[in-house]
């Protein structure tokens, strides 16, 4: 027996689908900046820090 999702069953089935997708995707992307921030905020300081003290001394 073939079944058909054509139908607003269909459309109900793709609309979850796609919410569960971009809800993922979201939620990657927050972990993603959470996580890699400090990998790039932290040696930035360790220049300014070095630029700051070779214009000190």
């Amino acid at each position: 027996m073939e079944q058909n999702f054509g139908g607003p069953l269909g459309t109900l089935i793709a609309g979850l689908g796609m919410g569960a997708y971009y809800l993922g995707l979201t939620w990657i992307n927050i972990l993603l900046g959470l996580f890699l921030t400090p990998f790039f905020i932290v040696p930035i300081t360790w220049v300014m820090d070095a630029r700051k003290k070779k214009a000190e001394g």
